[in-house]
């Protein structure tokens, strides 16, 4: 496979860095030599929850260097505090060469006792063919505390027979990655660690395919994603100034960072930005949504004339009747012993404003309870439908998500006064207003499409909701809706159906909170608390909830 950069370009770049460092250190001290995202990955990397952590990276952005820095901390301690041993695989020799001569120079700067960086060739014997041996070369720091860093080639017998930390750098190039995650993960029963880092190199790759995994909840591994803007926001050109003796600026970053992007041209996504390349088509395949089409899940529809706000309140009344019968009827159907979680996406002009109500089994499973599509209904009576249902199942719903681009806002807001507003993830009120972004798609329609994969989720069959959810592209890397709409002019559809599921399954996944309190009994008069208390407990409407007790989340 052919190297992101040249090798010549690789070990040049990699030297430079290396001899200026000395001067960096002497400048700003070595607290201060790591930038804010390579600090942050040597500290995960430091406490005990990060056994397994995947990391997707920008070129250029120098995470390799500080992963030499975490490698000699490790294998300069003594085993009571944590030491062991550290290797080093990736696709080239001059890869590994620049790394052990990283951690020559951490050694000298952490000041720890090491010996001379050394060459070695051990023998790799084939199982099923002792004949079949080879000498694989390999580079080796030895330390005082007994451990070595060794950095090796990429075949996966290397690591047999090894314990300690492995670092897979260009995890997404190496020749078999399955195969050498195999041999790196038996190093976690005895206390191991493995540390996988790449750039990216197409949607199907296994380096993507796991990172999709741990996105989606289904590999219990860390992860952490640093693309190029976030190495800039961190301070990386700035670095780069000191390390190169040039003025800092804003506008000398911003032409810096115009010409990298040019320099990658096409590939810039991919290189600079974390989104594997060759990934397009629908995102969900119509035979596995089908498969899915299992609930028994009432679809309402409502479209009203487009005079609708111009008529009297009689006539209005008439227009929604018939829908509020059914939607009462529907929603008095619903077992109220689950639990419940809504997403809407809201549409007033072109779009349709879609409602998915998921009830979450004891197991679990999502299941699609009701759904609802209106078209050219004004807000108030937006606002009356969506009320009457989450009123419904109030006591058992656990939250909502609600589309909060645009006008979708308002309504949001309104909700959120009725049934506590959510600000941010971790805060409390059963609303949470969703603004779209791409890093939320990137973040939240794994899991969606895992529980369609682990039969997790069982929706209504409908035709157009079969086509909302197939109108989902993978684009730059990301599942989301296009742009383009499809459909008749004047009712064209947008994936809506697939939006709302969306955030009804993201409503489902979160961290919801609810607390209350029960008010002290009140006591009158002095002398027969006893009797006033028993007589205050006869009384059938004795318990009387202070303001705001329904509420969720508080005021």
């Amino acid at each position: 496979m052919t190297a992101p950069i040249s090798a010549a370009d690789w070990e040049r770049q990699r030297r430079a860095a290396t001899e200026a460092m000395p001067d960096v250190i002497a400048q700003l001290g070595l607290p201060k030599v790591l930038l804010p995202y390579q600090a942050r990955t040597v500290s995960l990397l430091e406490s005990t929850a990060a056994r397994v952590l995947f990391i997707e990276k920008s070129r250029r952005v120098g995470l390799t260097w500080g992963l030499a820095a975490y490698a000699v901390l490790r294998a300069g301690r003594e085993k009571s505090a944590g030491g062991m041993d550290a290797m080093y695989i990736s696709y080239s020799q001059e890869m590994t060469r620049e790394f052990i001569d990283a951690c020559a120079m951490w050694a000298r700067a952490f000041a720890m006792a090491a010996m001379a960086a050394d060459e070695l060739l051990f023998e790799d014997a084939n199982p099923a063919d002792p004949s079949d041996t080879k000498h694989i070369q390999a580079f080796r720091i030895r330390f005082a505390s007994g451990f070595e860093i060794l950095a090796l080639s990429s075949a996966p017998r290397g690591l047999r027979g090894k314990q300690g930390v492995v670092i897979i750098d260009e995890a997404a190039f190496v020749d078999s990655l399955a195969e050498l995650l195999k041999a790196a993960l038996a190093f976690l029963m005895w206390g191991g660690q493995v540390v996988v880092c790449s750039t990216h190199n197409g949607a199907d790759n296994p380096f993507n395919q796991t990172v999709q995994d741990i996105l989606a909840g289904r590999a219990p591994h860390k992860h952490v994603r640093i693309d190029f803007d976030d190495a800039l926001r961190d301070g990386l050109y700035q670095r780069i100034c000191l390390v190169t003796g040039k003025d800092w600026s804003p506008e000398t970053e911003a032409t810096w960072r115009q010409e990298i992007i040019d320099f990658y041209g096409d590939g810039a996504d991919e290189e600079l930005f974390c989104v594997p390349s060759m990934s397009s088509g629908a995102w969900l395949p119509a035979p596995l949504i089908e498969a899915r089409m299992t609930a028994e899940a009432p679809v309402l529809r409502l479209e009203l004339p487009g005079d609708y706000l111009y008529r009297s309140k009689l006539d209005q009344a008439v227009l929604l009747a018939p829908f509020i019968k059914d939607l009462a009827d529907a929603v008095a159907a619903l077992d109220l012993t689950a639990q419940f979680a809504a997403g809407f996406d809201f549409g007033r002009v072109a779009d349709l404003s879609t409602l998915s109500l998921l009830a979450i089994e004891q197991r679990l499973k999502r299941r699609e309870a009701l759904s609802i599509e209106m078209r050219n209904v004004p807000g108030d009576e937006q606002k009356l439908v969506v009320g009457s249902v989450l009123e419904h199942v109030r006591g058992r719903l656990v939250g909502a998500a609600f589309d909060a681009t645009g006008m979708g806002w308002t309504l949001a807001e309104d909700m959120g006064r009725r049934f506590g507003l959510r600000s941010d993830p971790e805060g409390s009120g059963a609303i949470m207003a969703v603004k779209f972004t791409e890093e939320w798609y990137r973040l939240h329609m794994p899991p969606l499409k895992a529980a369609f994969e682990d039969d997790m989720i069982a929706i209504g069959a409908d035709a157009e909701h079969l086509s909302d959810l197939r109108v989902i592209k993978v684009i730059r890397g990301i599942a989301r809706v296009p742009v383009t709409r499809e459909g008749e002019k004047g009712k064209r559809r947008h994936g809506d159906y697939a939006i709302a599921l969306a955030l009804a399954h993201f409503a489902s996944r979160m961290r919801w909170v609810e607390y209350g309190y029960r008010a002290a009994t009140p006591v009158t008069g002095a002398g027969n608390n006893t009797a006033d208390a028993d007589d205050a407990r006869r009384d059938d409407n004795w318990w009387r909830p202070p303001l705001g007790a329904r509420l969720r989340g508080g005021f």
